[in-house]
């Protein structure tokens, strides 16, 4: 038992912190997570979208065609790749508001485009991010000089574009326009490349979201937490129904004084001490929580943020420290993907910051959510596009 616990310690420091987790597997562990529903609700609908990007993304691969489509049977070959469990024409006729069926006639064979008011979401997503640009140059210097070497592989980048806002051309429109802040190297392995940050900023350049958060706090009138004690903090917002004892509360106090280098900050030398491990995870608390914070819509997949890991110097498994801190951060497993929320960015499903990226993001959620539903085609025509799950819509595309 000793060594368990001794185990538990260097794995999952914070953890073992609180309690002994002992002969508790991995799916176990994720299996014993208190459920938010309001989350579980909103990747209930993220499941069906990230489908239909999928899709949409095969049907604009072509940019010189006025008017794109992808042929019927090309999207039934990858059925199974795109998780579309009925077929592809089963799937796209439940979303008659972002996708039409046509037959062509000279080919004999059937195709399928998006609707205009779709194309309509796509082209206001590309405008939105083009004039966004400065903000996504910004972000993609913070998120180098969270390296540990100042430098990210540009397949780690590919693999959150979308979640940081960056144009599908980022490499010529953000990376290439900017030599005196980005420069591109080849790696050890082949067609491998390595984006650095060949710019000198100073590390006090940088305040994270959570310091942000901490002097907006210190700053209300009726902030009753001691200043002393929010040096450290990180805001928490706990499951509903989620049982927190005594106890529990009591070393999550405790743990919120310990601490700790920022995301920014040089790391220096680790130290094997249960305090130095302590450290080391806060640490990994503040670098994943801050990832989260430059992202458009405060979440992403843990499989991609974990791409991440041994350049941002995390020597934890990604997942566990999601789940070690459920105040924190929420994990879903809907839609056959672990997916991690900054729990402090949303409220009631939506983000309290939205920002103009996000907000014509919503407005293709919104079409998904509509489904076969022909109710409000009038407002989906005069642009009325939003806080469609308002309406008490269940989302009957469960593919």
């Amino acid at each position: 038992m000793r060594t368990q616990v001794i185990k538990s310690i260097l794995v999952h420091p914070f953890t073992a912190f609180i309690t002994t987790r002992s002969k508790t597997t991995s799916a176990q562990y994720v299996a014993s997570r208190a459920r938010d529903p309001t989350f579980e609700k909103l990747m209930e609908k993220y499941k069906n979208l990230v489908k239909v990007i999928a899709i949409q993304d095969l049907i604009l691969a072509n940019p010189t065609d006025s008017n794109p489509s992808v042929s019927l049977d090309f999207l039934s070959r990858l059925s199974q790749k795109l998780h579309l469990n009925r077929g592809a024409a089963s799937f796209l006729r439940k979303h008659p508001h972002i996708f039409h069926i046509f037959h062509n006639p000279t080919l004999s064979q059937s195709f399928c485009k998006l609707t205009d008011t779709a194309l309509q979401v796509s082209r206001q997503e590309a405008e939105a991010i083009n004039a966004s640009l400065p903000v996504v140059v910004n972000r993609l210097v913070w998120l180098l000089s969270m390296s540990t070497s100042k430098s990210l592989p540009l397949r780690a980048i590919f693999k959150v574009w979308r979640e940081l806002g960056l144009p599908d051309d980022f490499e010529d429109s953000v990376i290439s326009r900017n030599p005196q802040l980005f420069r591109l190297d080849d790696a050890h392995e082949p067609n491998t490349h390595i984006l650095k940050l060949v710019a000198e900023i100073p590390n006090n350049h940088f305040t994270s979201a959570v310091e942000n958060w901490r002097v907006t706090e210190c700053c209300k009138e009726d902030c009753s937490v001691d200043r002393t004690e929010m040096q450290y903090s990180f805001k928490h917002q706990y499951p509903p129904g989620m049982r927190l004892s005594k106890s529990f509360r009591s070393k999550v106090k405790e743990w919120q004084r310990l601490p700790y280098v920022g995301p920014y900050e040089e790391l220096g030398e680790k130290k094997r001490s249960k305090a130095g491990l302590m450290g080391l995870e806060k640490r990994s608390v503040a670098i994943v929580h801050e990832f989260l914070s430059l992202t458009v819509e405060k979440m992403v997949e843990v499989e991609k943020i974990s791409h991440f890991r041994k350049c941002f110097g995390i020597d934890l498994n990604i997942r566990d420290l999601f789940l070690d801190h459920p105040g924190i951060f929420y994990l879903s497993t809907k839609g056959k993907r672990h997916t991690v929320f900054l729990r402090e960015a949303y409220e009631r499903g939506r983000l309290i910051e939205p920002n103009p990226v996000y907000d014509v993001r919503r407005k293709l959620l919104d079409l998904v959510i509509l489904g076969r539903c022909r109710s409000l085609a009038s407002k989906l025509n005069s642009g009325e596009i939003g806080r469609v799950e308002d309406s008490g819509l269940q989302d009957e595309n469960s593919d």
